[in-house]
């Protein structure tokens, strides 16, 4: 074991933040803390890391250990260009090196004893330099860097001209390079294109110690995480595996709880009410009995129900009206800003239904696509046409659609004058805006608060076909998975640019990978794509004029079996319903028992039947089958729901 938290506890005033929080991450051990947000995810690595003192427990490190730490806006503030800043790391390497080269040129003069001396000290120090990694470190550096997105041109640009986001990837590298026996990371793929996600994905799974790591990544969690410690409500819960093992078993753990808390709720009311109807008989017997059953529930301890957090913010888009089969037609189009081309006679065709993704490195014009789309850019060539009865919703990562100066409520009154007060109200509650909230303005908001507002406006803007930049940006986990139900369940069409693969994989239908100024397509979801793009890479020798041929088949072949696909989505929709019916019919199967058992108790109880074995016995059965009828219907309803 390299750490172990016992018992963690931390408030500020009166809001308790952690409370009798204990885990233990063992060495060579890859884990991750999740949680929503404000749960408390980054001041528990403060607190590892010293940065906060507990208001309670222990935080121990392993004797000898040493432990690194990547915050979310880490200060670096240096004269030296990016590559120096690395390679101050490895300072010890290079007093090493130089003493070696010193030795060196000694031992040309040295003889008999002070040579044997020298030659002694000199295979010392090549000793500790081979141990350190001498012989590779620049290597090692170079890969760094370009691992996480720098090239060789960036390599001598200076760290105070740097962007907050490459200052970032500059900390990060200088603590990978520093290799400490434990690694903190708060939220590493911030700063990240999905080529460099996929970089650091490999390099933490071959790192030889131990990783701690906060992220709303779920993609990137399901790849490097073999443990996730989960922050709720002050307490944490340790589940082995990665984030999908995690979500598996804590959905099985919320049902089970909350069929737990509602059959007590169930049993609770019973008991009520035949304590009830017990005294109203009024007779020394039923009376006595009916102390005899209020001693037993008050003695019974009582399950809390189960938090529903998912159920406090809903989603729902609902398109006002059908569009047209042929939803948007891109044809040759093409842009460049001075000397940089974006892309060039790119064609795109989104079929009624649709969800299709956008991909591709940062800086290669996919969320221009999209402006142009929306008539906020103009393109340099090329034609778009959208069809019959198409609405835009348009979804913007940098919230251009919000007014910085309005308040919540101004936002959505301004925009739906027909909208009453309590509507408006209703709405931004959805979006956990409550109270007062409804009255900041939009300029005091996070940036997850900026994303949820724009939600609303999406919501109620009643589109046919949403346009959306970086949706889950700034979204935690909880959050995101509301916004890929609402998605999985729209029935319009939606196109969108994300480098969030989890949600690409449960969301998309078909991507577009915008790379070398072209589109390429590929049917299906991010692993779908990343299967294909493999098999591509390998059998793909032609010339650059033979891919982009190539790029425009598989583009016309995804036209193609748009049909096909929908045809699919169609069969899946008619699953649903009948699953949906199903568990409607169990359902009602459930209450009609358990109203006919309220129903047994209640004669079982009566004074006529208390009298008369036959019937009492006859009655007694009735419920004992009901029961265990209750039992499969109970297993039933829980298979049905897992396939919902």
């Amino acid at each position: 074991m390299i750490l172990s938290c016992q018992n963690i506890s931390k408030q500020f005033g009166e809001t308790a933040i952690l409370n009798g929080c204990s885990f233990h991450i063992e060495d060579h051990e890859k884990a991750a803390i999740v949680g929503i947000n404000g749960a408390g995810k980054t001041t528990l690595l403060r607190i590892i890391v010293g940065e906060l003192p507990p208001d309670d427990g222990i935080v121990t490190l392993s004797k000898g250990k040493t432990l690194g730490y990547l915050s979310q806006q880490p200060e670096i503030e240096s004269e030296n260009t990016i590559y120096d800043e690395l390679l101050s790391v490895k300072q010890d390497l290079i007093d090493l090196e130089h003493k070696i080269r010193s030795a060196e040129l000694q031992m040309k003069s040295a003889q008999g004893d002070e040579l044997e001396r020298l030659m002694s000290v000199y295979s010392s120090l090549t000793h500790q330099f081979e141990m350190g990694n001498g012989y590779a470190y620049q290597s090692e550096l170079t890969g760094v860097l370009k691992g996480l997105g720098f090239t060789e041109e960036d390599f001598s640009k200076k760290i105070a001209t740097l962007s907050g986001g490459q200052k970032t990837r500059v900390a990060l590298g200088k603590l990978l390079l520093l290799n400490p026996d434990i690694i903190l990371l708060d939220e590493p793929t911030n700063h990240l294109d999905m080529t460099s996600i996929t970089w650091l994905e490999t390099y933490l799974m071959n790192y030889k110690g131990a990783v701690l790591i906060v992220s709303h990544d779920r993609y990137f969690l399901d790849r490097v995480a073999q443990k996730i410690i989960e922050i709720d409500q002050t307490k944490a819960t340790t589940f082995i595996g990665n984030y999908t093992d995690y979500a598996a078993k804590k959905e099985v753990l919320r049902v089970s709880m909350w069929n737990a808390y509602m059959n007590q709720q169930r049993e609770i009311k019973h008991q009520e009410a035949v304590i009830e109807k017990l005294r109203s008989f009024n007779r020394e017997k039923s009376i006595k009995r009916a102390e005899s059953r209020e001693k037993l529930l008050n003695k019974m301890e009582t399950i809390d129900k189960p938090t529903e957090a998912a159920a406090d913010m809903k989603l729902h888009l609902t398109p006002r009206i059908l569009s047209g089969n042929d939803v948007l037609t891109v044809d040759g189009l093409s842009k460049s800003f001075g000397p940089l081309t974006l892309f060039r006679d790119i064609r795109i065709d989104i079929k009624r239904g649709e969800h299709v993704a956008i991909i591709g490195s940062n800086g290669t014009g996919k969320t221009t696509i999209l402006k142009i789309i929306n008539g906020l850019l103009d393109a340099d060539a090329g034609t778009l046409r959208t069809g019959a009865n198409v609405q835009i919703g348009y979804y913007d990562q940098e919230h251009h659609v919000l007014h910085p100066d309005k308040t919540l409520f101004e936002e959505i009154s301004d925009e739906y004058p027909t909208l009453t007060n309590t509507e408006i109200r209703n709405t931004l509650a959805a979006f956990l805006f409550t109270g007062e909230d409804v009255f900041k303005q939009i300029k005091s908001l996070s940036g997850g608060e900026r994303g949820r507002v724009s939600l609303a406006k999406l919501m109620l803007s009643e589109a046919n076909f949403l346009i959306l930049d970086e949706p889950t940006n700034h979204l935690d986990i909880m959050s995101k998975e509301i916004l890929e139900d609402a998605l999985n369940s729209y029935e319009g069409t939606v196109l969108y640019v994300s480098h969030d693969r989890y949600f690409i994989n449960r969301t998309a239908h078909r991507i577009l990978e915008l790379d070398h100024q072209t589109l390429t397509g590929y049917l299906g979801n991010y692993d779908y794509y990343l299967e294909k793009k493999q098999e591509k890479e390998l059998s793909d020798e032609s010339s650059a004029d033979t891919k982009n041929v190539e790029n425009a088949r598989n583009i016309a072949k995804d036209d193609s079996q748009s049909k096909s696909d929908w045809k699919n989505r169609k069969e899946m929709q008619a699953k649903r319903r009948k699953l949906e019916n199903d568990l409607k019919k169990t359902e009602d199967a459930i209450e009609a028992l358990e109203t006919r058992n309220d129903e047994l108790d209640t004669l079982m109880a009566s004074p006529e039947i208390c009298t008369d074995v036959a019937e009492l016995t006859k009655l007694s059965r009735e419920k004992e089958t009901n029961l265990k009828e209750l039992d499969l219907l109970y297993e039933q309803w829980e298979v049905l729901q897992t396939d919902l």
